[in-house]
């Protein structure tokens, strides 16, 4: 089967402040590593793969004129007004894609930066092969500390924000990198209904992964084969050894 890429795009979460990492005056995605944006990486990742600007959604919200200053017509930006999760803004840039576009990869615009482009075309082509409604691009890390993770339950695997996670479930080391492929049609059906996370009051992806399942449609999990290829990007350590690994590529 050849993958027809103009029947998919990618919304790439980029509204974030980074508390974390005390940015005051720039989006946490324009951070650079290896002397560029973070965000910056992902975008040069898809262009290669082939997607048009049209394909390409970055969904901005602070400081956002940082970034529409930065990519210029390279992409297409669309603002989360206020910052209701990631649900929220991946619905924000799904509903502005064009007419056209059937599948959607979402990601998050400050752990996306190692991708490499076979990586995420086998992830499309396994999706829409597989007729999926949503595939979700899991990791094994080190330290999953500050990390949802991937749990198998009877109901079946599941996401557990770390907010909510259990002593025993604190040990596993799998997480979802937050990199999903959603069927469009379905992802904008099933939102205006979707309940929000209780402890953190706003719409998260992880609750699609419920969804899906409670509906029995169909999907699946897919291990990323190269570890090194996530990063999340959360602390200064975190940022720092980034910066290193993307010197040294």
């Amino acid at each position: 089967m050849s993958l027809d890429l103009s029947k998919v795009a990618a919304v790439i979460l980029a509204a974030g402040k980074g508390t974390r990492l005390n940015c005051t005056d720039k989006p946490k995605v324009m951070l650079e590593i290896g002397g560029k944006p973070i965000v910056s990486y992902i975008v040069e990742t898809l262009k290669q793969m082939g997607f048009e600007k049209e394909q390409i959604c970055l969904v901005v919200g602070f400081e956002k004129e940082k970034i529409q200053e930065y990519f210029k017509d390279e992409v297409s930006c669309t603002v989360q007004e206020q910052q209701l999760g990631t649900a929220h803004a991946a619905h924000v840039g799904i509903v502005s894609l064009p007419a056209g576009i059937e599948q959607v990869l979402v990601m998050g615009g400050d752990d996306c930066a190692f991708y490499k482009e076979e990586t995420l075309l086998n992830f499309i082509e396994m999706h829409v092969q597989n007729e999926c409604v949503l595939s979700l691009l899991t990791a094994k890390v080190e330290d999953p500390n500050q990390l949802g993770r991937i749990v198998k339950t009877d109901k079946g695997l599941e996401i557990i924000e770390k907010e909510y996670l259990t002593e025993e479930q604190k040990k596993i080391n799998e997480i979802s990198t937050g990199t999903f492929i959603f069927d469009r049609k379905w992802f904008e059906e099933i939102f205006p209904t979707m309940p929000k996370l209780r402890k953190l009051g706003e719409y998260g992806l992880p609750t699609a992964l419920a969804i899906v399942r409670e509906q029995n449609k169909k999907y699946q999990i897919v291990h990323l084969q190269d570890q090194n290829e996530w990063h999340g990007i959360n602390t200064l350590e975190e940022l720092e050894l980034a910066d290193k690994l993307k010197v040294n590529l």
